[in-house]
């Protein structure tokens, strides 16, 4: 029977670090601001995924505070980034 630290040693963790190195290659190839932007909340997305699992993992519940708190601001930064673009539009 499969235990769930194996799971996530061995299916869970390399999964996300896969999706780590393809989205950093969408962030850095672009081509557009928009895909960028949209890279770089999906890393940090994964970033949160990443500390869930080790919360889970360590049986630490301080790290699920940090990874709420880390999705708070990554939204108050695409809603910030989705305002600039509306700006922009207007002008």
């Amino acid at each position: 029977m499969i235990t769930l630290e194996a799971y996530f040693d061995y299916f869970i963790l390399p999964i996300l670090a896969i999706s780590v190195i393809l989205v950093f290659i969408r962030l850095f190839r672009g081509p557009a601001v928009v895909d960028r932007v949209v890279a770089l909340d999906l890393i940090i997305t994964i970033g949160i995924g990443i500390i869930t699992v080790y919360s889970i993992r360590t049986n630490q519940k301080v790290f699920l505070d940090v990874a709420i708190i880390l999705a708070l601001i990554a939204f108050l930064g695409t809603v910030a980034f989705a305002y600039y673009i509306e700006k922009q539009k207007d002008d």
